[in-house]
């Protein structure tokens, strides 16, 4: 039997902000047993794990046939055909650092297709949310994209990956797109940025080198608000490139992005 959409949001959410907690309450413990992973400057901490620890055990006793993918190695295969992404703090620098803008992010795929998803910044208080076809919220309340009309006029949010060579690469082309645009933000979290698309916070976010549980819930949160996402070569967003944009300046915006060959790809 194919699960209802918004049973598996109401998991989510649940969830989510027990994770929330779970966090805020480990932050100061949390900062001392910091390591890292990727590189030196990709950080991971022991709430980083119980926040997964805690998320993983909820759904397999609600769901025990379910298959998972987490950041820190959380990842089993099943057989109901749901799929969760789960990124237990999106944003671990800026958790480390005391900077509020952090997201415990979970998305849940049926059959292919993402369905629910979650995004929860317990130092903001904000819980951003959606369940396909059914709209995008914020603590219950809906929110939208902006219309966006002109690239010129466009905040645009971004992120830089953890290896140095695909940093400079990403520097790069936000160097080059700066003077066509309003303004650059770079926020620290792919989730919370595609949450800020969403909301018409900014008008679009681009990233390349991200993982499936990065941008999994906000890419649902940003398409149920209005935003248009894809890869920027008009296919679904994937580790390679995503881009989300308000409707009016998806197309003149990706056409700046390709022509800086924004997602070239660099190991």
């Amino acid at each position: 039997m194919t699960p209802r959409a918004d049973d598996l949001l109401t998991l989510a959410t649940r969830l989510a902000t027990t994770a929330g907690t779970t966090v805020t309450d480990m932050r100061s413990t949390a900062v001392a047993s910091a390591t890292t992973k990727s590189s030196p400057t990709d950080p991971v901490t022991a709430a980083d794990q119980r926040a997964e620890e805690i998320i993983v055990a909820g759904i397999l006793e609600a769901r025990p046939s379910d298959a998972i993918v987490g950041e820190e190695g959380a990842d089993r295969t099943g057989d109901s055909g749901v799929v969760w992404y789960i990124d237990p703090i999106d944003g671990t620098t800026n958790y480390l650092y005391g900077i509020p803008a952090y997201g415990i992010s979970i998305a849940a795929e049926v059959d292919g297709v993402m369905v629910a998803g979650v995004v929860y910044n317990p130092a903001a208080g904000e819980l951003y949310a959606a369940a396909a076809g059914a709209g995008a919220t914020c603590n219950g309340h809906s929110i939208s994209a902006t219309a966006g009309r002109e690239v010129s006029s466009a905040l645009i949010a971004t992120g830089f990956g953890y290896l140095s060579d695909r940093r400079r690469v990403q520097a790069e082309v936000v160097a080059a797109m700066l003077p066509s645009v309003r303004d650059i933000r770079r926020f620290g979290s792919a989730a919370l940025d595609l949450c800020a698309v969403a909301s018409g916070r900014v008008d679009a976010y681009f990233e390349a080198g991200l993982n499936t549980w990065d941008f999994a819930a906000g890419w649902l949160i940003a398409s149920e608000a209005g935003a248009v996402c894809d890869d920027l070569r008009g296919g679904p967003p994937s580790a390679r490139f995503l881009v989300a944009t308000a409707p009016g300046i998806h197309g003149p915006l990706t056409e700046l992005l390709r022509a800086l060959d924004a997602d070239r790809v660099v190991a």
